[in-house]
């Protein structure tokens, strides 16, 4: 198979007039993908590739950390290959044509597990008042999906704890109505009868946002940003995590248990559906990962 590699690189060499720099490099990513071809899928000549084993390579390369420009260059190299191919009739057919460009994939961020966002849950301590405003700005997070931008600036006109709902005012001042959870229910009241009072004392001028800082003012999306790393770190929690870090979970854990995908996409006020499409490719690599680890034959 890699010499049917060289006669391409050949044929982009001449008929295409590529620089050395880049011919090396396809080169690297052919040998790479022919060697997962021999050694993992058992494959002796290119004509037995199927559209699933290019895929297969691709995740198997994603999973390494290669960065998102390797893994396109990757790709690219791979579906000129069999195009090539196809046009030689060394192949039947091109079994790269319907994959989708590489530019268009999109980085999975890092999903907590259930039990992961429980320990930061349980993190702030509930004898002290930063301690249970904490708390309800993590549960409520959690428990609707809100960004951190939309938290921060809830005003106490758009919530409505008798009937459970919030008003967000998301990405271009559009806004959507999230229902918020019995538990997040309970933290949120509980902040606002006891702490939120004490915390309006500070200023002379009443604050209208739900959240507010020691000092009694609006509190900060740097401020929750730095609340989430903090109790990420008490929990030991050692993925990655970002703001969005619980917003991402929420949306994973609601698609695992049987969410419809427009539910959360408007529950997270994405106007484009393939945005909330992410979710389910992290679904997809959660399974995976899950069945290479217990299945007998992975």
């Amino acid at each position: 198979m890699k010499a049917l590699a060289e006669e391409f690189l050949d044929y982009l060499t001449v008929e295409k007039g590529l620089s050395e720099n880049t011919i090396d490099a396809y080169r690297r990513d052919l040998y790479k993908y022919i060697d997962f071809l021999d050694k993992e899928k058992k494959i002796n000549h290119i004509r037995e590739a199927k559209h699933s084993d290019i895929t297969d390579f691709m995740m198997l390369e994603k999973d390494k950390g290669l960065s998102p420009n390797s893994v396109s260059r990757n790709l690219v190299a791979i579906k000129i290959f069999h195009r090539f191919l196809a046009r030689e009739r060394y192949a039947k057919e091109n079994v790269a044509d319907v994959l989708d460009s590489p530019k268009l994939w999109k980085h999975l961020p890092d999903v907590l597990s259930v039990s992961e966002i429980e320990q930061i849950l349980k993190a702030p301590n509930l004898k002290n008042w930063m301690g249970i405003r904490d708390r309800a700005v993590l549960e409520l997070l959690y428990a609707t999906g809100m960004r951190v931008s939309e938290l921060a600036t809830l005003t106490m006109d758009n919530v409505n704890i008798d009937v459970g709902f919030l008003k967000c005012i998301g990405k271009g001042e559009k806004e959507r109505i999230v229902p918020v959870g019995k538990q997040a229910k309970e933290m949120l009241c509980r902040y606002m009868d006891k702490v939120r009072p004490k915390l309006l004392k500070k200023q002379a001028k009443a604050s209208r946002f739900v959240f507010l800082s020691r000092l009694g003012k609006s509190i900060s999306r740097q401020s929750i940003w730095k609340m989430i790393k903090k109790y990420a770190n008490a929990a030991h929690t050692k993925k990655k995590i970002t703001p969005h870090t619980l917003r991402h979970s929420f949306a994973t854990h609601m698609l695992e248990r049987g969410a419809d995908l427009r539910v959360v996409q408007e529950l997270l006020g994405h106007a484009d559906i393939s945005t909330t499409q992410i979710y389910t490719h992290i679904d997809k690599e959660r399974l995976k990962a899950i069945h290479r680890k217990y299945h007998p034959r992975p």
